[in-house]
């Protein structure tokens, strides 16, 4: 009997016994391609460089507490973030994962306006359908309502505007641009309904991920969402968690759409896997409003910054831009769409096929033709998601697509290591599931 509490204790899981590039393989042997552990596993499983870096800091010094000293793998990874990062972001701020990085920023945005004086601002706005990480903070301004349903008397008030859902929310009659920026204009109205001088920050994803099934913005949108921002004395919280670190083709998902946000949160791809990390990056306007004011973010965790955890995520961003990897990313992504079209693109369940470079969507449907979704009683994604495993594919299977009750689609995020005969074993290994389910 194990004495582990797991997600789910109706399930049984096979024991991870071993990893080899794109590949799990359990304690039987089987070995199951990894194309959906949460858009983690960017590196594969078994990169040398890697597991190399992780083994050496062990050597030199497992732990030292930030507030006491730096480290230098901390400093490193900060400077090469930043030589990258897009626009003014200057500061790197660590933490353990991506709900700790959605939280920081929250509450970074906060104390910057305390710091400036101006008390008042204290509403965040964020968008339905949207993930930014299971932490109170963070679960409430997510805009899942499945997610929040049981939480929600704890729950800080924010308030959240229409995703950019183009697939299911766009009129036939209204253009692709013309819908992004009625639903961007949403963003406005709701600073004025609110007051602009208690507005703080807007939250959103650059390509939604979990809860919708990697739903990019339409053109013209985030820019947009920067120029109403700018007017408001808002500041833009991008959080990349998922999207990020070349999973769309960009080591930043929001260079592909042009804008720059002033606090932007990175986690999953970030460590890769080997260990657990991710960051919240700053611009010098918001830190040195903290550095000339009080001095002091109050806020912080034991293992911010930790120098394994760093060390591992140096190793990984030097593996992903030496080896530029994103544009790799970008250039397999688009045969796996192609083959993605090729099998599904008539498929009678099948909506939407969606995404960028090797973070994909596909949204399933009762009716094609109408878009009605599956009645949820069925469990569509829960089904796939263990026939896939049957098969030997790892996939993310997400129910709740429209409003966090309704809808299905599998999210696919494979390594940027995969090869095209595996992008053909994903895609045949997918048929078989949907075949056994649908």
């Amino acid at each position: 009997m194990s004495h582990v509490f797991p997600r789910h204790t109706k399930s049984e899981l096979p024991v991870a016994a071993g990893g080899d590039g794109a590949y799990l393989i359990d304690a039987d042997g089987k070995r199951y391609l990894d194309c959906g552990d949460a858009a983690v596993s960017c590196l594969g499983h078994s990169n040398p460089a890697v597991i190399r870096a992780v083994q050496q800091q062990v050597e030199q010094i497992a732990f030292a507490h930030t507030g006491f000293m730096t480290s230098e793998p901390a400093e490193a990874l900060a400077d090469l973030l930043i030589q990258h990062a897009p626009g003014g972001l200057d500061r790197v701020y660590f933490v353990s994962g991506g709900s700790e990085a959605t939280e920081a920023a929250i509450k970074l945005a906060r104390q910057y306006f305390l710091e400036i004086g101006q008390p008042e601002r204290r509403h965040v706005i964020a968008r339905r359908q949207s993930y930014h990480g299971n932490t109170l903070g963070a679960l409430s301004a997510g805009g899942n309502a499945w997610r929040r349903a049981q939480f929600a008397p704890m729950l800080i008030e924010m308030t959240h505007i229409s995703a950019c859902y183009e697939y299911a929310e766009k009129p036939e009659d209204e253009s692709s641009f013309d819908y992004g920026q009625r639903v961007a204009n949403e963003l406005e109205a709701e600073i004025l309904r609110l007051g602009p001088e208690t507005v703080m920050a807007f939250m959103a994803e650059p390509v939604v991920g979990a809860t919708l099934g990697a739903v990019p913005a339409v053109e013209g949108y985030f820019k947009r969402i920067r120029e109403i921002c700018d007017q408001y004395g808002v500041l833009l919280i991008l959080d990349e968690v998922m999207c990020g670190m070349g999973r769309t083709g960009h080591l930043f998902a929001c260079d592909h759409d042009g804008v720059a946000p002033d606090i932007l949160c990175i986690a999953k791809g970030l460590g890769a896997g080997y260990q657990p990390i991710g960051a919240m990056l700053c611009t010098d306007k918001i830190f040195g409003a903290i550095r000339d004011g009080s001095g002091f973010f109050q806020h912080g965790h034991t293992y911010i910054g930790h120098p394994v955890a760093t060390a591992a995520a140096l190793a990984v961003v030097r593996e992903l831009t030496e080896g530029d990897l994103p544009a790799r990313a970008g250039r397999m992504g688009s045969k796996l769409h192609s083959a993605l079209e090729a099998a599904f693109g008539q498929h009678p369940n099948v909506g939407d096929l969606r995404g960028r470079s090797l973070f994909r969507g596909v949204e399933l449907v009762a009716d094609r033709e109408t878009k009605t979704p599956f009645d949820p009683s069925l469990g569509i994604a829960g089904k796939i998601k263990k026939a896939a495993l049957a098969e030997g594919l790892i996939c993310y299977p997400m129910a709740g697509t429209r409003d966090g009750r309704n809808g299905d689609h599998i999210l696919l995020a494979p390594p940027f290591i995969i090869e095209e005969d595996q992008i053909g074993e994903l895609v045949s290994k997918l048929e078989r599931s949907f075949s056994a389910v649908l």
